[in-house]
Formats: structure tokens, C-alpha cells, sequence
């Protein structure tokens, strides 16, 4: 049963961080290099935000604003969601239909542990489809 399915079985272990004051063109360029669709902003171990690729179009892109010229800090989302690795999976996606968001970082003892993500629950645990296509109509915010 899926419920029984925990967040730390299905997350992401090597999640990539950067600090608040990283340039968004390092941020971009390390999305890149590791081809992901967001990247963790930490102080210390501890989640401060988060950029997607929606971030980076909404809040870069569309104002034709320098890379070079901002922070991490300037265009990530915060405060950031996070959930426990000890959660069951159906937390998991009951908290990412109920707050429209598709990337979750994992906490264990306020350290950042992984990430769990839409696609990893989708692809891991078949059974939660129907509980997450939700996410996947138009308009929502997607992180």
C-alpha cells in the first residue's frame, strides 16, 4: 500500500544547494550542469528557499534582468515547504496538491536530507497518480 511508503525510501539523496548569495548565473549554470529543474537555497543545513525554473522565467527572464546582477536570494521562493523523511508518501502528495507544489526538500533533525519530488512519486509510486493530477492542470505555481 502506498501509505506505507516513505519519503526518505523515494527521495533524492544528492540534492544541490546554493547560498543566498549566489549569483543567478551560477545557480542557472549549476541547474544546468546537473540538468535540474530546481536547486535548494541553504544558510548552514537549513533550507531558506528554493528556485525553479518558473523562478528564473518569471523573475529574470521576463524583466530582462542580468543574470550576473542578482541573488539567489532575490529570486528564489521563501519561506520554503518542506516535510520530515519519515512521512508517508500520501503526506507527501496531500501536501503538494493542497499547497500546489511540486518539489519538496526533506528535513531529518532540521538538516536537509533530499528532495522528494511530483515525478518521483509518480514514477516510484504508481498508485498516487490519481491524488497528484491535480498538479498537472493549468495554471499553478511549480516548485
Amino acid at each position: 500500500m502506498a501509505g506505507m511508503v516513505l519519503v526518505r525510501d523515494i527521495m533524492s539523496k544528492d540534492v544541490r544547494v546554493v547560498r543566498p548569495d549566489t549569483s543567478v548565473k551560477e545557480v542557472v549554470a549549476t541547474m544546468n550542469k546537473f540538468d535540474i529543474g530546481s536547486i535548494v537555497v541553504v544558510q548552514g543545513d537549513r533550507p531558506v528557499g528554493i528556485i525553479t525554473e518558473r523562478d528564473i522565467l518569471r523573475r529574470l527572464v521576463e524583466p530582462c534582468l542580468a543574470p550576473e546582477t542578482l541573488t539567489a536570494r532575490q529570486v528564489m521562493t521563501s519561506p520554503v515547504l518542506t516535510i520530515i523523511e519519515t512521512a508517508s508518501i500520501e503526506e507527501a502528495a496531500k501536501l503538494m496538491v493542497r499547497k500546489r507544489v511540486k518539489r519538496l526538500p526533506v528535513m531529518n533533525n532540521q538538516k536537509l536530507v533530499g528532495i522528494v519530488t511530483f515525478t518521483d512519486i509518480v514514477t516510484k509510486v504508481p498508485t498516487m497518480l490519481s491524488m497528484l493530477e491535480e498538479l498537472v492542470r493549468p495554471y499553478h505555481r511549480s516548485y
